[in-house]
């Protein structure tokens, strides 16, 4: 589905920040102003789609909207729902990250995986994936850190 909306770039402590008019969740910033339209392609599409993954609708949108902080206005056009969505079967979640695929239900009961259904199906995002393969979590439970030693304590105070 088409979606487009108007965004303000200007530029903020050396960069290009791009703020949404019709969205109250933030926006993005770029090193250039190309860099940051670009980036506002990108939020866009992600937003849109997490909109959709969560069945909720998106605002309606504005346009001929007036500068708020001196900057440009643009005008983003992007094609995105839950056809756009990176996804795989849980199945598919599992052997991409080397656990099994009851271990990839509870990750998604857990909030360490998204999931969203599209069709009959129960689909796990790309982007959660990805997202948990660059974190690389250690298997097995979290160390414990050693008890502080007598140099490490603070002094008692004296009356």
């Amino acid at each position: 589905m088409k979606h487009v909306y108007e965004f303000e770039v200007f530029l903020d402590e050396g960069r290009y920040t791009v703020w949404p008019f019709d969205f109250e969740c933030g926006g993005t910033s770029g090193a250039t102003f190309r860099e940051a339209c670009e980036m506002a392609v990108d939020w866009l599409k992600t937003v849109v789609e997490d909109y959709a993954m969560h069945d909720e609708a998106t605002p309606e949108p504005t346009f001929d909207n007036e500068p708020r902080y001196g900057g440009r206005i643009i005008t983003v056009a992007i094609d995105a729902g839950l056809e756009t969505i990176p996804r795989m079967t849980a199945a598919e979640a599992a052997r991409a990250l080397g656990v099994s695929p009851s271990r990839v239900s509870h990750m998604i009961r857990d909030g360490l995986l998204e999931s969203f259904k599209y069709g009959h199906n129960t689909w796990v995002t790309g982007y959660s994936v990805e997202a948990r393969l660059r974190e690389r979590p250690r298997a097995g439970r979290p160390k414990r850190k050693p008890a502080a030693s007598a140099e490490d304590r603070p002094q008692a105070l004296e009356a």
